[in-house]
């Protein structure tokens, strides 16, 4: 079993640490780091993982992770310079950042994935996207597969397409919890209790996210097939089109990708 170093033990971070040991790594294979010793303990106490400072978890690392936030990559890369070899491949979940930018940083031949999950890994829902940068072969991209693989689903694409990945899957989640905000504070407003407004959202998302991933039809479809002739969903529906819903989503999305550009030039 490969030794897993995870580079900054924070909200991804520590989801990619217990995902691993929910799917069976060992503790021992498992090493993280942290900005103090106090969230050090945290994560000794709460897995029973190692917790080493950056530069002995890089060298005691077969795959190493990168899940620091990007603006914090560039200095992390610096400080190790000396612990990497081109033999552990680096996995980055550095939004924004591409491959290049750690190749540049990295010895010559290392070789990188990048990846973008999402905040469901927490419960083993993630969506995960990677990319092989120059150097990783086929063994290098299943190193990385491995490690997301417990967290939910994975898809491998071009690097060209992680941009958009992130303000889709990346960002995603949180489109999903201001529409459920709405939609509870809607539900309030016409007299709900709260706790009723929330179960009712909440049950409706899970119910909806299951019928598009496991009825095989479309969002259209499936939106069709709630709205009846003058009934009233299409009544509904007819006021998110009227209020330019749907190109609200597609500028918030294409807004997001576009920071995730800003996000390269900034630390390249």
């Amino acid at each position: 079993m490969r030794t897993v170093t995870v580079l900054g033990a924070g909200k991804m971070g520590q989801a990619i640490v217990s995902g691993l040991l929910r799917a069976g790594w060992s503790p021992e294979a498992v090493i993280a780091t942290a900005r103090s010793e106090a969230r050090a303990d945290e994560l000794r106490e709460a897995y029973g993982v190692r917790v080493e400072p950056n530069a002995e978890a890089v060298r005691d690392a077969d795959v190493v992770v990168v899940a620091v936030k990007p603006q914090d990559a560039g200095a992390l890369l610096e400080e190790l310079a000396g612990a990497f070899t081109a033999k552990a491949p680096v996995v980055s979940i550095c939004a924004g950042l591409p491959v290049a930018f750690f190749e540049k940083r990295l010895p010559d031949g290392t070789p990188v994935v990048r990846a973008m999950p999402n905040t469901p890994a927490l419960v083993d829902e993630a969506m995960t996207v990677l990319s092989p940068g120059t150097h990783a072969d086929a063994a290098c991209l299943d190193a990385a597969l491995e490690l997301f693989k417990p967290l939910g689903r994975t898809l491998v694409v071009e690097e060209k397409h992680q941009d958009a990945v992130t303000a889709i899957s990346g960002s995603g989640p949180a489109y999903f919890y201001y529409l459920a905000e709405a939609m509870t504070e809607a539900g309030v407003l016409m007299g709900l209790p709260r706790a009723v407004a929330s179960e009712l959202v909440t049950q409706t998302a899970l119910g909806a996210g299951r019928m598009l991933r496991e009825s095989g039809g479309s969002p259209v479809e499936l939106r069709e097939a709630v709205e009846s002739p003058a009934g009233t969903t299409i009544n509904a529906v007819r006021q998110l089109d009227k209020h330019r819903a749907r190109s609200a989503v597609t500028d918030a999305i294409e807004a997001a990708r576009d920071r995730a550009r800003e996000i390269a030039d900034e630390y390249a």
